[in-house]
């Protein structure tokens, strides 16, 4: 008999015999001659509810089975009479598959709080909450793919062990074959002509400059991976382990970044209002009541376009008492990012054209000396989603931007070289797919949108 998942056999459109299923349980009730058992197993949101008559082989079993036991059912799909369900599980075989220490198992409460099923992230993902959440991860991982593909990007694979710091800010893992205690006493010289690569490596920040270089052979690319940061951070906002989608168009200039950005937020979203309705509905009912108008406001408009000269300015004249008071040269906090678009606003901001001095050497000088064709994309609750530019193609200008900011350059050579070779316009971005999952669902730590979180002194599961 060929196991039917439990998503199939709630939509199905008839009655089906000798139908067989298989899941965990989440609820058992008994009653005189007959026990119902609620199955779930992780293909959709909703149970199936399974009842059976007592006889003498499945009360003997159902003896064994209590919350969180994985068991095997056969029968028949009918119709059910209980509101709230098309089908139920007319069951004359039960077995249990891996039983549940209902002494020790720790997920017998209906709610528990998001702290302590951080401590059991092997287990979170039985929960409704979390079921849904990595559900949602995989249907906007699937439309990431899907977004680029019907706009004729190639996805490339970029290095996650580096030779180079994308951002410059230094804060990389560092990566080695060498045994700690077998290296007291050696020079740095010494220790970098020790190690596998004979320099010094780090886990990845951003797969862009490897991107860009692929992008200036095959037109539009993007990856989408993991990437590292070791900031010694503990905000809702920050892991040392995330996902990037970084992609890269040849050809193409700030408007065509802004543009991008823009259409791959509102598909993504669409995408999980249109196909994962009922885990975002969890997340709208319970986690953020708010959630549907946020979704909404998202498509409802086109994206305000602002530059940064502007936004300091709206800033200053809001008679908000910031935290972090706004100048210009000075960075955008979460505060001011969240203003703009929660209250003045009210809908996503692309902020662009900010002062070269507070970003990356790679970002294209504008005329005016002054600034570079960068851009961010500000959305509710979250602040800063997307991070981008127009690239410097410019050879001489490239150049410069790297003495001025004291980076080696013989450590980027290769990534000279590309202006020196047919170079031409390019632009792209980087969004953080975990912030992605943070806008679409309404929860407000980012420990909670990634299965295994990886944060200063944990490293567990």
């Amino acid at each position: 008999m060929k196991r039917i998942k439990i998503a199939a056999a709630l939509t199905a459109e008839t009655p089906l015999a000798g139908v067989l299923v298989k899941g965990w349980v989440r609820t058992k009730r008994d009653s005189k001659g007959f026990s119902f058992l609620e199955l779930n197993d992780g293909s959709c949101l909703k149970n199936l509810q399974a009842v059976m008559d007592h006889t003498p082989e499945i009360v003997q079993t159902l003896e064994s089975i209590g919350t969180g036991a994985s068991v095997a059912l056969t029968g028949d799909l009918v119709p059910s009479p209980g509101k709230g369900q098309k089908w139920e599980l007319k069951a004359t075989g039960l077995t249990l598959i891996g039983a549940a220490d209902q002494e020790a198992f720790p997920l017998q409460k209906k709610r528990h709080t998001d702290e302590f099923l951080r401590t059991i992230a092997h287990l979170r993902p039985r929960t409704n909450k979390y079921g849904a959440m990595f559900r949602l991860r995989s249907e906007l991982a699937f439309a990431t793919h899907q977004f680029f593909r019907e706009r004729g990007f190639f996805h490339v694979h970029t290095p996650i062990l580096t030779g180079s710091d994308c951002e410059g800010a230094g804060e990389m893992f560092r990566v080695s074959n060498l045994d700690p205690a077998k290296c007291a006493g050696m020079s740095p010289a010494a220790l970098a002509e020790a190690d596998f690569f004979g320099k010094p490596a780090q886990l990845t920040v951003s797969g862009q400059l490897e991107a860009e270089l692929l992008a200036l052979a095959l037109g539009d690319v993007y990856t989408f991976g993991p990437t590292f940061r070791a900031e010694n951070s503990n905000t809702p906002k920050h892991c040392a382990e995330f996902w990037m989608i970084e992609p890269e168009m040849a050809f193409a200039d700030l408007t065509d970044d802004m543009d991008l950005a823009e259409d791959l937020v509102k598909y993504c979203v669409r995408w999980a209002l249109e196909r994962c309705a009922e885990d975002v509905a969890l997340f709208a009912n319970f986690v953020d009541k708010d959630l549907m108008p946020t979704l909404e406001g998202v498509l409802a408009q086109p994206f305000v376009r602002l530059p940064y000269t502007e936004a300091v300015g709206i800033l200053g004249k809001s008679g908000k008492a910031f935290e972090f008071p706004t100048s210009y040269g000075s960075d955008l906090q979460t505060e001011h990012e969240r203003f703009l678009c929660e209250e003045h606003f009210r809908r996503p901001v692309i902020v662009f054209d900010y002062p070269k001095e507070i970003k990356a050497f790679y970002m294209r000088m504008n005329d005016d000396g002054r600034t570079v064709a960068a851009m961010d994309l500000l959305v509710p609750r979250i602040g800063e989603l997307v991070g981008g530019s127009q690239r410097e193609e410019r050879l001489d200008v490239l150049e410069r931007r790297v003495a001025e900011l004291g980076l080696s350059r013989e450590q980027y050579w290769w990534y000279l070289d590309t202006r020196r070779f047919g170079s031409v316009p390019h632009a792209g971005f980087g969004l953080g797919f975990e912030r992605l999952l943070m806008l679409v669902t309404g929860v407000t730590n980012i420990r909670d949108v990634i299965p295994f979180p990886r944060t200063p002194r944990h490293l567990e599961f």
